[in-house]
């Protein structure tokens, strides 16, 4: 069967690969994150909807410095600090119905593989080692996201990269190994180059390639990861396994604003998720969240919760058998990359099995569970 999704026309035969980019477990999940994972969830369950077997990786990114500098100001270990989030983070996707993943790797977990990257791409001319350092050579990274020099040097230094680092032959080159000294605070790992720490974007390269393979047939993540994390982690690749592309199908969701921003922690005006599910059931936030292209940015409006409320409920009374022709009109709209708002629409004026196949797919049947209430481990 041949289906629209992440803007590309794609053939599935056997198991779907899809993999997540997950978080970095050092703060609490805002609606910018949900946003992201509601949508993968999506795109999985209508997969699922459609009889394929899909195999999802959702990463957890828990070696990282943001975490570590986190961890440090906060007095705390870094595998303590990532423990706790995580467990938070997870009993957040539990509450908004989010399907748990087929693997959770743990970047702390698969070092082993990202050494076995960077030798590969050392072998392959596609990396240089200084004093311990393992980089990899842009060699036209920014043109693959389609990006100019001048805007990839601004990502770069935005997003976690040091374009002044003099140990790099060009600025847009990347870490795949850090070297670490003895006085380093952080973890670290024996490596044929001394001993060290992964780089983000090899990280996930590593965990993608280790579970699902070569190649994936979608790979989900924030908006804001398009460049320099996904370039390059497509890069590395790649360049490793020499299979392209490394990933068929994209799908990155489109950012919330907030009061006309965009929700950031740098703005200061994050939504978290844990208080919006005080006040708005999990499956009228994922309706908020759906009910419009994938790509598109959103606002987030306190007024629009009691009308999704109001459309969960209908939905769900109108659901039953019968109308198969327009359960047929709703997939054939969900095949064209997910067009909710036509599905929705379809599903609303005809009930029935049109209804079902909505609230399967954008997981509205869900009610929230009771919270898990073990005690976590102090920092």
């Amino acid at each position: 069967m041949t289906i629209r999704l992440g803007r590309q026309d794609i053939s599935l035969v056997g198991p779907v690969r899809v993999y997540i980019c997950g978080i970095t477990p050092y703060d609490t999940t805002h609606v910018g994150h949900a946003a992201t994972f509601v949508w993968s969830d999506v795109a999985v369950r209508f997969l699922r909807l459609l009889g394929h077997e899909v195999r999802v990786a959702r990463n957890i990114t828990d070696v990282d410095d943001g975490l570590l500098r986190r961890a440090e100001a906060d007095g705390a270990s870094w595998r303590s600090l990532a423990t706790q989030q995580t467990y938070r983070f997870e009993d957040d996707m539990a509450r908004l119905g989010v399907s748990t993943p087929t693997v959770e790797p743990q970047a702390h977990n698969f070092v082993d593989e990202v050494i076995q990257l960077a030798q590969a791409l050392l072998d392959r001319d596609q990396a240089y080692e200084v004093g311990g350092t393992v980089y990899s050579q842009h060699d036209g990274v920014h043109d693959s996201a389609g990006l100019s020099v001048d805007e990839a040097m601004v990502l770069a230094a935005e997003r976690g990269e040091d374009p002044d680092d003099p140990s790099k032959q060009d600025p847009l080159d990347t870490v795949v190994w850090q070297g670490i000294g003895d006085d380093d605070p952080g973890p670290g790992w024996d490596s044929p180059w001394g001993r060290g720490r992964p780089g983000w974007h090899a990280e996930c390269a590593a965990m993608a390639l280790a579970t699902l393979g070569p190649g994936l047939d979608l790979h989900c993540g924030d908006a804001d990861l398009a460049y320099p994390h996904h370039a390059f982690e497509t890069a590395h690749a790649e360049a490793a396994t020499g299979v392209t592309p490394f990933a068929r199908a994209w799908l990155r969701a489109g950012t919330v604003h907030l009061d006309g921003a965009k929700m950031a922690k740098s703005t200061g005006n994050l939504v978290l998720l844990d208080d919006l599910l005080g006040r708005c059931s999990p499956a009228a936030l994922r309706l908020i969240i759906c009910d419009r292209r994938w790509w598109d940015e959103w606002e987030l409006v306190e007024g629009d919760i009691a009308h999704a409320e109001d459309r969960v409920r209908a939905l769900r009374a109108a659901a039953g058998p019968g109308h198969d022709a327009a359960h047929d009109e709703v997939i054939a709209a969900l095949s064209d990359d997910l067009d909710v708002p036509t599905a929705l629409g379809i599903a609303e004026g005809a009930g029935g099995r049109a209804a079902e196949a909505v609230l399967t797919v954008l997981g509205l049947h869900h009610t929230e569970p009771t919270r898990r209430t073990s005690i976590l481990p102090s920092p």
